[in-house]
């Protein structure tokens, strides 16, 4: 993943954690059909140089309509 501030490298994989909270966040979002919540619990990609944090999610395809 490239930052899209300074174009360097960014080191991917990092947790994301609320502070004094051990179960961090979560991102849902609500379809049709009899299943209809799909989440996941986002990463984090951090550039080296500039400090720009970007969240991710590995499995994003779940998310489509």
């Amino acid at each position: 993943m490239e930052c899209i501030h300074c174009k360097n490298e960014m080191v991917k994989g990092c947790n994301v954690n609320v502070e004094g909270v051990m179960y961090g966040i979560k991102i849902s979002k609500k379809r049709k059909g009899l299943f209809n919540k799909v989440s996941a619990k986002p990463k984090a990609a951090v550039c080296s140089n500039c400090g720009y944090v970007a969240f991710y999610i590995d499995d994003y395809s779940q998310f489509r309509e």
